[in-house]
């Protein structure tokens, strides 16, 4: 079975910014969502639009996805060599920058986001007893606003620390999965202000996205330990 083509799937040029791509995945994302009441809802379609915008929507993942489009092959040619006293220096410098970054960033930057997630659905499910509620709402946009809260703060605490360059795709995915949050709080908030749906089923699909962009860095940041 051939491979989709993203861009194809999100009705894109390939020459697309990062912009232009999320713009693209909302638009489409509002239109084909199963839930979004519309004559044009179509399951298998936003299964195909989650998956295209789940690699382009991060660039890194995209550069290796642009990579395998034009068939060009990665070499390694790093070459095998006995550590010298230089490099062993290097190393535990290294695994010093590693462990202070671990501490200081990684950490709490992954508790503050269990702070955002893991109040979601509880609040998801307070507010679906009746969206019209003002009690309810208010409640919910409560919820918002500390999000917006806890990740300006994260997002500072995240640029505290250069990571070290060992540990760049680790701090890469934490990087997007940040603003993939970001991006799904403001959904949430277009929701609370005009009861559409689809707003809401968005920031639900950027929350999944970030969950799966954290996921990937927990998984690369265990091959160190």
């Amino acid at each position: 079975m051939a491979q989709l083509n993203y861009y194809r799937v999100l009705e894109i040029s390939p020459q697309a910014t990062q912009t232009e791509i999320k713009n693209a995945y909302r638009r489409l994302a509002k239109k084909f969502h199963p839930d979004s009441q519309k004559e044009t809802a179509n399951h298998d379609r936003i299964i195909r639009i989650n998956e295209a915008y789940e690699v382009l929507g991060d660039p890194q993942k995209r550069r290796g996805y642009d990579r395998t489009l034009s068939s060009r092959p990665t070499v390694n040619r790093g070459a095998s060599r006995t550590p010298s006293r230089r490099s062993r220096q290097t190393a535990r410098s290294v695994d010093f920058d590693l462990q202070r970054w671990l501490q200081q960033v990684y950490q709490p930057v992954n508790h503050n986001i269990d702070r955002i997630f893991k109040p979601f659905k509880r609040e998801l499910d307070n507010l679906s007893g009746d969206p019209f509620d003002d009690e309810l709402m208010a409640d919910f946009q409560d919820y918002i606003e500390t999000c917006r809260d806890i990740l300006a703060e994260t997002q500072t605490l995240f640029r505290s620390t250069p990571n070290p360059s060992n540990i760049a795709g680790v701090a890469a995915h934490l990087y997007y999965c940040l603003n993939h949050i970001g991006d799904g709080i403001e959904e949430l908030n277009l929701f609370t202000l005009n009861y559409d749906d689809s707003y809401l089923h968005a920031g639900q699909e950027f929350f999944r996205i970030a969950e799966g962009l954290r996921r990937e860095a927990r998984a690369e940041m265990n091959q160190f330990f």
